[in-house]
C-alpha cells in the first residue's frame, strides 16, 4: 500500500507538472508576446482545460495528507510561503482569465495579473523542488529551519530553469492548437527557449556535483540512471527535427517527453526516500487500515473518475483552436 500511494503521487505530480505546465506556459508567454488577435487566440488554446488541469494539484495535496501526513506537515512547515504565493497566484491567474473580457477599460490590469500569476506559480514550484533536493532541516520528523531555507540560490535556479521550461511546454502547446501568425511566432521562440532550458539544466548538474555529494554517489550506484538523460537528449533531437519539418504535434510532445525524463532521473535518484535522507516511503505513510480506506475511495473511484474527464476534455476540444473564438 505504501508503494501504491507513493506510485500515485509521483502519476499525479508529473501530470500536474505536464498539464497545467503547459498553460502555465501560456501565461509566461503571454508577457513576450502584445498582440492582442495573438492573446485572445492563446487564452482561447488553454480556455476549456486550465481549471481542471489544477484538479491534479488537490489530488497530490490530498494523497499527501491522507497518505503521508508527516511528509504534508514538514512540507508545509519548510514551505509555508511558496505554497501560499501559489495558491494566491493561481487565484490571480483565475481572476484574470474572467475580468479580461468582461473589464475591457482595464484590460492591461488583468493581463499583468495573468502573466504574474504565471512566472510565481511556475517559480514557486521550481524554487521547492531545487529546496528539496538541496535538503531541508527536520528533526525528530519536525521541520526545524526558518521562514525562508527555502530561497537559497540553487533554488532560485530551479525556480527560474521551471518558469522557462514551462513557457518551452506552452510554446509546443501553442504550435499544436495555434494556426497563422501566432502558430508561427511559437515556432521561433521554441529554440530559443530550448537552449535556455538546456542551459539551466546544465547549470543545475554542475552545481549538484560540487555541493550534493550523497546524489552524486546514488548516481554512480545506479548507472541505469542513465538512461534518462539519453532519453531526454532524445526527446531534444526529436523537437528539433519537429520545429525544422514543421510538424506540429511533435515540439510538445517531445517537451512532454523531456519533462517526463527529467521526473523519472529526479525520481530514480532518491528512491525510496519520499523526503530525501530523512524520511522513506514506508516511514513516512499512514497506519495501514488508512491506506485501504483511501484505496477504496480515492483508488478505486475518486482517481479513475477524474483521469475519465481528463481525457474526455481533451478528446472533445482536439484539433485547432479558431483564430475567432473567444473564451465565452
Amino acid at each position: 500500500m505504501p508503494v501504491f500511494w507513493a506510485g500515485v503521487l509521483a502519476f499525479s505530480i508529473l501530470v500536474y507538472v505536464l498539464l497545467d505546465g503547459f498553460d502555465l506556459g501560456v501565461g509566461v508567454l503571454f508577457a513576450l508576446n502584445r498582440n492582442e488577435a495573438h492573446r485572445q487566440q492563446m487564452m482561447g488554446s488553454i480556455a476549456p482545460v486550465w481549471d481542471g488541469n489544477e484538479t491534479w494539484l488537490v489530488i497530490i495535496g490530498t494523497v499527501l495528507f491522507g497518505a503521508f501526513p508527516v511528509v504534508y506537515a514538514i512540507f508545509l512547515s519548510a514551505f509555508y510561503l511558496p505554497v501560499a504565493l501559489l495558491l494566491v497566484a493561481l487565484i490571480l491567474r483565475g481572476v484574470a482569465f474572467e475580468f479580461r473580457y468582461k473589464e475591457e477599460r482595464h484590460r492591461w490590469l488583468w493581463d499583468l495579473g495573468f502573466i504574474v500569476g504565471s512566472i510565481i506559480a511556475a517559480f514557486v514550484q521550481g524554487a521547492a523542488i531545487g529546496a528539496m533536493v538541496a535538503g531541508i532541516a527536520v528533526e525528530d520528523g519536525r521541520f526545524v529551519g526558518g521562514p525562508f531555507d527555502w530561497l537559497t540560490p540553487f533554488a532560485v535556479l530551479c525556480g527560474l530553469g521551471l518558469v522557462v521550461g514551462y513557457a518551452l511546454l506552452g510554446a509546443g502547446w501553442l504550435v499544436l492548437k495555434t494556426t497563422g501568425e501566432l502558430r508561427d511566432w511559437a515556432y521561433a521562440w521554441l529554440p530559443r527557449l530550448l537552449k535556455g532550458v538546456i542551459a539551466v539544466v546544465a547549470l543545475a548538474l554542475i552545481t549538484t556535483l560540487i555541493g550534493n555529494y550523497e546524489v552524486v554517489l546514488r548516481w554512480l550506484a545506479q548507472p541505469w540512471l542513465i538512461l534518462f538523460p539519453l532519453l531526454a537528449g532524445a526527446a531534444v533531437w526529436g523537437l528539433l527535427r519537429g520545429v525544422q519539418a514543421r510538424r506540429d504535434w511533435q515540439p510538445w510532445l517531445m517537451a512532454s517527453a523531456l519533462f517526463i525524463a527529467a521526473f523519472a532521473m529526479l525520481a530514480g535518484s532518491f528512491w525510496p526516500w519520499i523526503l530525501p535522507y530523512h524520511l522513506s516511503i514506508e516511514q513516512a505513510a499512514a497506519p495501514l487500515s488508512s491506506l485501504s480506506f483511501m484505496f477504496y475511495g480515492i483508488g478505486l473511484v475518486v482517481l479513475p473518475v477524474i483521469l475519465a474527464y481528463t481525457i474526455g476534455v481533451y478528446w472533445i476540444f482536439r484539433g485547432k483552436v479558431s483564430p475567432t473564438a473567444s473564451y465565452h
